[in-house]
């Protein structure tokens, strides 16, 4: 492939240009497993580049770490030769949370079926506004008191760490509903007109509703933050299931 303004060679398609400093790929898909990694470049909704990339997991406690933070290490300069303005990913917790590590995007999270039909697709909607603020900035609210210990503030900030995400405000503390033995439990609730959404942090018989105020501006956009939520949750292991 060529750089589609200066023609200079790339040595793989979707690569930014060095010679005239030019994006051939505006997104990239990644599709992870614990084994393999795909990545997808696209240019103006259209695939111009596939690569793949393997690895051999390793059973032993220090190769395990030093194998999956190679592999990660080779799918995040694989994304960063294309300097894409957005990075979207499905797939393997484990790979996904060690590749965060090592790249400075936001992952926008899609179907793990068709990731990306569903990419093309989210792409022709409006784009939602990102807000570049530490989770702690986009804390509000009268109630300061959270319940779960640290795993209620870890399921908070999870949510507030989203770009998507304005801000959080904790609300009131429910100590009437039915016990639980599975721990500190979240989830995010079906979006409102609004686009906003509703975080339910259940800790035993307690369970606590909190706002979180989104960027989207209607209930369609709504579910995408929304399902992007509950996907973070799932890979901090605090995703309430019921």
């Amino acid at each position: 492939m060529e750089c589609r303004q200066c023609a200079s060679p790339l040595e793989r398609p979707g690569d930014y240009c060095l010679v005239c400093r030019t994006h051939n790929a505006d997104a990239v898909v990644l599709d992870l497993d614990r084994d393999r990694a795909r990545i997808v470049s696209l240019l103006d909704d259209s695939v111009v580049g596939e690569h793949t990339i393997t690895t051999t997991p390793e059973d032993d406690g220090e190769a395990e770490v030093v194998e999956l933070r190679n592999f990660a290490g080779l799918v995040a300069d694989e994304v960063r030769r294309k300097r894409p303005e957005e990075v979207y990913v499905t797939g393997d917790r484990t790979v996904i949370e060690r590749l965060r590590g090592q790249l400075h995007y936001p992952f926008y999270r899609v179907r793990a079926d068709d990731p990306i039909e569903h990419v093309l697709e989210r792409r022709g909607e409006p784009a939602l506004d990102v807000v570049d603020a530490a989770p702690a900035e986009k804390l509000g609210g009268s109630h300061s008191t959270l319940i779960g210990g640290r795993d209620g503030q870890r399921a908070i900030r999870t949510v507030a760490g989203h770009p998507h995400v304005k801000k959080v405000i904790p609300g009131p503390i429910d100590a009437g509903g039915s016990g639980s033995r599975t721990g500190v439990r979240a989830k995010a609730t079906r979006a409102g007109t609004d686009g906003n959404v509703r975080l339910l942090i259940r800790d035993g018989s307690s369970v606590q509703e909190n706002r979180v105020v989104t960027t989207a501006g209607d209930r369609q956009l709504g579910e995408h933050v929304r399902a992007d939520l509950n996907e973070a949750l799932a890979e901090a292991d605090l995703r309430d299931d019921s």
